[in-house]
């Protein structure tokens, strides 16, 4: 099960599904890099990653754009 702290996720060594929901035009360029980072191109796009501290980190940054659900 993935926790949260008040809408930010916490590293564990839980698999995460993330889904690009929203577009980063008209974004912050720190948001569009770490999408890039994360390997978001395009709109419903999902990747697998794992729950460590740089992953959740650059999670909580664009927390508005993705979904984020624990891999099965």
């Amino acid at each position: 099960m993935i926790q949260t702290t008040r809408n930010n996720l916490v590293a564990s060594d839980a698999q995460l599904e993330i889904t690009q929901i929203k577009s980063v035009i008209g974004g912050k360029q720190n948001q569009r890099d770490t999408l890039r980072s994360l390997g978001l191109k395009r709109i419903g796009q999902t990747v697998v990653r794992n729950a460590d501290a740089v992953t959740v980190g650059m999670l909580n940054t664009v927390s508005h754009l993705v979904k984020v659900e624990e891999a099965k």
